[in-house]
């Protein structure tokens, strides 16, 4: 199967109705955050080093992932790592792997820490498989990235 990841500055909400409707029926309610927040223009993943992306197989999203300016940290050099959500049937192939790691990517040289927050231990392992530290020391953050340390170590 192939998978095109890709970059959006455009966001028709509806494209994410599949997300959407999984995640509602687990009882999460991230990925319809996302879309109401990109419909009232919240949060466009706009501003400085922001990004938003989807996962494809075809033309079906399967995956989406974003980057923000960390909104509970009190320095804009903290990104972080947002509403990561991969349909069921198309886990444990790489796609939430191959998003986190363009969030990287994209967050380098911007961000100096990137942070997230999970309460799933499959995201956790996943995760901390990609570079992230579990934390336990403040308040809306599980998990962060030293930025500096990871450029350093690459």
């Amino acid at each position: 199967m192939t998978v095109a990841i890709e970059r959006l500055t455009d966001l028709q909400p509806e494209r994410l109705a599949p997300l959407i409707a999984e995640s509602e029926q687990h009882g999460l309610r991230l990925v319809r955050r996302l879309a109401d927040e990109w419909a009232s223009g919240a949060n466009r993943f706009d501003r400085p080093g922001e990004a938003l992306f989807l996962a494809r197989t075809g033309e079906r999203v399967v995956g989406v992932c974003g980057l923000n300016v960390d909104p509970y940290a009190a320095q804009p050099s903290v990104g972080r790592l947002r509403h990561l959500y991969v349909l069921s049937a198309h886990r444990r192939l790489g796609i939430g792997e191959q998003l986190v790691t363009r969030i990287i990517e994209t967050a380098r040289g911007r961000f100096e820490r990137l942070r997230l927050s999970t309460s799933n231990p499959e995201a956790a392992r996943l995760y901390e498989r990609l570079g992230f530290r579990p934390r336990a020391d403040g308040a809306h953050c599980t998990h962060s990235m030293d930025m500096t340390r990871e450029r350093t170590a690459t």
